[in-house]
């Protein structure tokens, strides 16, 4: 199992919209960096929810539900999406300025590549930002 954090402006697509709709299809991505993260994801995969704008701070969870396919809105088959099922609203949002403190997500692409919408957590990472918030892992 692989760990993602998955970037949005809440303005634009939020959490709550996630929840409400139960499942997702993520889509928007045109950095190559970033497709190449979502062809990477797999069924199953863990991914963390993150708001940017004012927030700027992860939220809650969610569920990679299948692998990624060709958007179908787009004629660019370079561009791919990938479907998602909402998980919980984490107990404490994880902020930015908290993850940039700790010395543990040094090498974090949230971090280092702060455009990058799709960023790989490694499984440390991702306790440690579940231990954060509050949730179990």
């Amino acid at each position: 199992m692989s760990y993602w954090i998955l970037k949005t402006e809440p303005s634009t697509y939020s959490f709550d919209d996630l929840v409400r709709e139960k499942t997702a299809v993520w889509d928007g991505v045109k950095n190559p960096l970033a497709l190449k993260h979502l062809r990477a994801m797999a069924p199953g995969d863990e991914v963390l929810i993150y708001h940017t704008g004012d927030e700027k701070a992860a939220i809650g969870r969610a569920r990679v539900t299948g692998t990624a396919y060709a958007d179908p809105k787009k004629k660019d088959p370079k561009l791919v999406v990938i479907d998602l099922a909402a998980g919980a609203r984490l107990p404490s949002p994880v902020t930015l300025s908290a993850i940039k403190a700790d010395p543990a997500f040094r090498d974090l692409a949230l971090v280092r590549m702060p455009r990058l919408s799709v960023v790989p957590a490694t499984a440390a990472q991702w306790k440690r930002l579940l231990k954060m918030a509050g949730a179990a892992a």
